[in-house]
């Protein structure tokens, strides 16, 4: 089959054989919380210490119910909008259930491989969904005649997780068209050095949605914070999806400082950072090469897609060398030759890619 061609999810189960709800946290849960953790694409050294105290002196203020006219007005601010184009959520995730819940669509696309959530909440809210899959041929690049011209919402990320592909901001808006609510997840868009081919703060594309997170930069993901940037029209008609202060005191307080000018530039540090810590990683895995060993690429985001044999039990070898890795089979699109590896600092990678060998070396 050509996997460019759009391809109708299995009614048998509504996913085709994928478990579109499991999350590299589940690797690290339980018996494996002692490992080191690869598998979760959080920043390892956050939050940091000022953020931690700015949201601890929130905690004063938990008997008033919440308030985010302030931290909604900074995430404005930060992307030169309006507050009116600005839904603040609980995390990225609440974005997609939202969307999903309140937009009217008839032919809702995903492109995968992608983050699951998107095309599970469609699902759960009554949508038969539509996936173009990518090729490893390709690069996982995307190509916009791939997509159905009825689709009228269709789904990508950027930089895509699991693939860690930047696509290029024209091949996206490229995908703009009247009638059409077209979904860029930006999660990872503040990992990217000078976060090019960004579409967050534009406002000349027609049904344009991104979505942002300020929990993996700023190792925030117990407190769930993100949000929404569309037009008016748009952030009212999901906003009304939303219960009654979704968004809690603590999470507004996180938001405000993120966005903030100091937060912004020790962000734009650690997104170098990250990219100097990833090119160490694939140099790494470029001496596994006559193992069989491939990384997908170029990467660009904070984490790199590795495919080898026998990956299944190449993970488990790992954690019983005291890593956790993500599995790649609960992406449609991948199969269980895959594997996402989080990029960490350098002498994390140094003991993985030591553990990695002793790993690919042991018989099938």
């Amino acid at each position: 089959m050509d996997t460019h061609t759009p391809m109708r999810t299995e009614a048998a189960d509504g996913a085709g054989g994928h478990d579109l709800r499991h999350h590299g946290d589940a690797e690290v849960r339980d018996d494996g919380s002692a490992l080191v953790d690869l598998a979760v694409n959080v920043r390892a050294d956050t939050p940091p210490a000022w953020l931690r105290a700015h949201v601890a002196a929130s905690l004063g203020s938990l008997a008033a119910y919440p308030d985010g006219r302030a931290a909604r007005a900074a995430v404005a601010a930060r992307h030169g909008l309006p507050v009116e184009r600005v839904l603040l959520t609980a995390g990225a995730a609440e974005a997609f259930v939202l969307l999903a819940r309140a937009l009217k669509v008839r032919r809702p696309v995903v492109v995968h491989p992608q983050f699951t959530e998107p095309e599970a909440a469609l699902r759960n809210a009554g949508h038969t969904v539509d996936r173009v899959l990518l090729r490893e041929a390709d690069g996982f690049r995307l190509d916009p005649a791939a997509v159905p011209g009825d689709a009228d919402l269709v789904v990508v990320g950027n930089p895509t997780n699991p693939t860690s592909v930047l696509h290029p901001a024209a091949v996206l808006t490229g995908l703009a068209r009247p009638g059409r609510t077209l979904v860029v997840d930006e999660a990872f868009m503040d990992a990217v050095p000078g976060e090019r081919e960004a579409l967050a703060g534009r406002t000349d594309v027609p049904g344009l949605v991104v979505l942002r997170s300020l929990t993996k930069t700023w190792g925030l993901a117990g407190l769930r914070i993100g949000y929404v940037l569309a037009a008016p029209e748009t952030i009212t008609e999901v906003g009304r999806a939303q219960p009654l202060w979704p968004v809690s005191t603590p999470a507004l307080a996180a938001a405000e400082a993120c966005v903030a000018p100091r937060a912004l530039a020790e962000a734009a540090h650690a997104a170098h950072r990250i990219a100097a810590d990833r090119d160490r990683l694939v140099a790494g895995l470029a001496q596994f090469a006559g193992a069989g060993v491939r990384v997908a690429g170029p990467a660009e985001g904070p984490f790199v897609l590795v495919r080898l044999p026998h990956a299944t039990a190449v993970r488990h070898r790992l954690r019983g060398l005291g890593y956790a890795v993500r599995r790649g089979d609960t992406f449609p699109g991948l199969g269980g030759e895959w594997l996402r590896l989080a990029v960490r600092d350098r002498a994390t990678t140094d003991g993985f890619l030591r553990a990695l060998e002793r790993a690919v070396a042991e018989p099938a």
